[in-house]
């Protein structure tokens, strides 16, 4: 897949800090970065999801367990399967904010358009489509908008009757931010420091200016939240069919 032409000097910021809680049973002893996704580190399905479309540089927010995640890319870099990534690697400390990771980010990143995930969400967006869109409004930010899968059957009540029950839940107007951004530098100027939060106060202020836009994925998109997010992946992996896997 080429994407030369849409990506080629735009740096794709990944998040790769927390502590990854609601997987506390795996992330005790490794960081969420490197929690495996069919044997490999769910950060590596992301980076190669992001490559395929020509996105060759990245900056990564490390935290929580920071040397694990150093020491990953090391041993990978030295590794035969060793790509063409260009990997900015910084601490930005373990009790910082999504927001106050991303203004640390600011020196690497420098006055350009850049994209911007969080390191536990898979999907099958269309970079180079969400990048056409961004750049068509001009605004500061382009978030996606997708439909979370369906965990449980949904009740139809009327009154205190169950009169349905579906598990449809894709086909509604429910709508939720996937964490896949485009963004211009000047949304760092919405971030007051290391404890805010990007999802909060930032995201709704720009939105009160006019200069928060949405791009609707209806497709296909998976967060790895909890071990049973992660079961669910795994499986999705082991299918053969995995959306994200343009390289196979």
């Amino acid at each position: 897949m080429n994407r030369e032409s849409d990506s080629n000097g735009i740096m794709v910021a990944i998040l790769a800090g927390g502590r990854g809680d609601r997987l506390s049973e795996i992330t005790r002893s490794i960081p969420k970065p490197l929690v495996r996704i069919g044997g490999q580190p769910i950060i590596w399905h992301l980076m190669n999801y992001y490559y395929c479309y020509g996105f060759k540089d990245f900056a990564i927010a490390l935290g929580y367990k920071s040397g694990a995640v150093r020491k990953w890319f090391d041993e990978y870099r030295a590794s035969d399967a060793a790509n063409g990534w260009h990997v900015n690697l910084l601490n930005t400390g373990n009790r910082t904010q999504t927001g106050g990771r991303i203004k640390k980010l600011t020196s690497a990143i420098g006055n350009r358009t850049f994209m911007l995930t969080w390191c536990d969400g898979l999907s099958n967006i269309d970079l180079k489509d969400l990048l056409t869109f961004h750049r068509s409004h001009g605004k500061l930010v382009t978030l996606t908008a997708v439909r979370p899968p369906p965990r449980y059957g949904y009740l139809e009540l009327d009154g205190d009757s169950v009169i349905g029950i579906s598990n449809k839940l894709r086909g509604s107007n429910r709508w939720i931010n996937g964490a896949f951004f485009a963004c211009e530098p000047g949304v760092f100027d919405y971030i007051e420091g290391d404890q805010t939060r990007f999802e909060r106060e930032p995201l709704e202020n720009l939105a009160r200016d006019g200069q928060l836009m949405a791009y609707r994925h209806p497709g296909f998109w998976e967060c790895m939240d909890t071990i049973q997010d992660r079961k669910i992946l795994n499986s999705i992996w082991s299918s053969g069919r995995a959306p994200w896997a343009l390289w196979g």
